[in-house]
């Protein structure tokens, strides 16, 4: 598959999912935007019905001042030694069986005044006991009550609309009965919530707060209503009542939204995480086949040059020189050695696909091993005109060890430090030893082509070059530090690179564990 094609798979999912980000947020914010439009409906229903019963609890305190003043300004003349008349009306239904369907029984008492002795009483009119002038003169009675007690109503109405907005806001309503008022029509609308409500006076003036408030409400979160609406606007005084766990008590509405949200994150990360493999496997493929072509290329000159070799001694004319024959015969091992070392490398590979190499550790002291490969690798530091030298200072240096992985380690570093040498520069190459926090280090360092900074990390990584443009100058799989970083972690140890000194030339330095360890 092309990278284009994979990069247009990776927008067309990266859209796909932003998309369901987008309405998830959208429908989240209609949700809570509705809920609290609700909200404030229910408790501004609430509040209108708190100021009406307000209203009520005003008008029945008007009328029971009124009915009081006019029972007191009304005080009747007794005559001393005459009792009151007491008038007892009964009305009985039956049927014909003789048995009572309904009864009512009325009773008034009628204060023994001159004006009264005067009057004829009611019983005295119906000494016929005519049922029917009994009821026209009850229902007379009634509707001169009906008609006092609307004049009262009248008196009272006119009072309440020319005096009650001239008191202070104080006098009018009683502050605790208000907060029963809030508390009982939010309960019973839903809204059992902890809330602090405010009265402001016509002035503007906050006359009472019920509780103090310890971060200032934004101005949406708080509710206002009207107290006494049929007061003048310029007369009117307010309520603000504002609920501190409102955006809690909303968000507990919509708690489905957690798990949608950690789904989504979910699938953010696999699709983050499937792009990633994707790419991976996308360049593991590309340094496979950059692999296949190198190896191809590098096996087929000892092949040809064998093959050459194998030919030459078919002619006679050479087997009878012994000089021509000795030659042919050390090129022939030579490539043979070659071709025997790029197979090596190929099957290194097969390293990389188990947990752990297979390791027959034994006591190695570093300080003689690092002697040995140094000594042993001079000639051919020697043959382009460099020099190496050793600088033992671990005091303590018996690591536990595979002697022969880990002599291939050093002489890969080594190796690579003749391959990526300065040309026109005698190559200078370094090997020391040292203790560091209870272990052991050992360097390799030269002053050779070095590595760029960003190239440090990756030189590690299977089939890495450091890219070089067009030139192919030094042939390689890229193979040798992966190996080497693997047999130095499953020695329980670590690598790492560095610039020289002066950023010429490169510096490896290994960790590893001592023996006491």
């Amino acid at each position: 598959m092309r990278k284009s094609t994979i990069w247009l798979l990776a927008l067309v999912l990266a859209f796909a999912f932003a998309g369901l980000l987008y309405l998830q947020v959208t429908y989240v914010g209609e949700i809570l935007r509705t809920r609290s439009e609700h909200f404030n409906e229910t408790a501004k229903k609430c509040l209108l019905q708190v100021s009406r019963n307000l209203e009520l609890d005003e008008t029945r305190k008007y009328i029971e001042e009124d009915i009081s003043r006019e029972i007191n300004n009304y005080q009747p003349q007794r005559t001393a030694g005459i009792p009151d008349i007491q008038e007892h009306f009964r009305f009985e239904m039956s049927s014909g069986a003789g048995s009572v369907q309904s009864r009512i029984e009325l009773h008034s008492t009628m204060t023994n005044t001159p004006q009264q002795r005067q009057r004829p009483s009611l019983l005295q009119k119906q000494s016929s006991n005519n049922i029917v002038t009994a009821s026209k003169e009850y229902y007379d009675a009634l509707m001169r009550r009906y008609l006092y007690d609307q004049a009262l109503m009248r008196e009272v109405l006119f009072n309440m609309l020319n005096t009650s907005n001239l008191k202070p806001i104080e006098e009018r309503v009683n502050f605790k009965q208000l907060n029963n008022y809030l508390k009982t029509e939010f309960i019973n609308s839903g809204l059992n919530l902890p809330f602090v409500f405010s009265v402001i006076n016509k002035d503007g003036e906050t006359v009472y707060q019920s509780s103090e408030v310890k971060k200032q409400p934004l101005a949406s979160d708080v509710l206002t209503g009207v107290l006494f609406p049929n007061d003048p606007p310029s007369k009117q005084n307010y309520i603000k009542v504002f609920f501190p766990t409102k955006r809690n008590y909303i968000f507990n509405e919509v708690t489905f939204i957690v798990p949608s949200v950690l789904f989504s994150l979910m699938l953010l990360v696999t699709f983050i995480f499937t792009l990633y493999i994707v790419f991976r496997q996308k360049k593991l493929s590309e340094m496979k086949n950059d692999f296949i072509n190198n190896m191809t290329h590098e096996l087929k000159t000892p092949v040809s040059t064998i093959s050459l070799a194998a030919q030459m001694l078919k002619d006679s004319d050479i087997t009878k020189s012994p000089d021509v024959f000795r030659h042919i015969s050390g090129v022939i091992n030579d490539e043979t050695k070659r071709l025997g070392f790029l197979v090596e490398k190929v099957l290194q590979m097969s390293l990389f696909e188990r947990q752990r190499a297979t390791l027959k550790l034994k006591e190695v002291d570093a300080n003689d091993l690092l002697a040995g490969i140094a000594n042993t690798f001079a000639l051919k530091v020697e043959k382009y005109g460099g020099t190496i030298d050793i600088d033992l200072k671990a005091e303590k240096s018996t690591i536990y060890v595979d002697e022969m992985h880990l002599t291939n380690v050093l002489f890969n570093l080594m190796d690579n430090a003749v391959k990526y040498r300065r040309q026109g520069t005698p190559l200078k190459l370094i090997a020391r030893t040292g203790n560091e926090s209870g272990k052991l280090l050992i360097s390799v360092e030269d002053n050779g082509i070095g590595v760029k900074k960003e190239y440090l990390k990756k030189i590690f990584d299977r089939f890495f070059r450091v890219p070089t443009g067009n030139l192919h100058d030094v042939k390689g799989f890229g193979l040798g530090l992966a190996y080497v970083r693997k047999m130095v972690e499953d020695h329980n140890g670590r690598i790492r690179a560095e610039n020289g000194a002066g950023n010429i030339g490169t510096k490896f330095i290994i960790t590893l564990p001592l023996i006491n360890n």
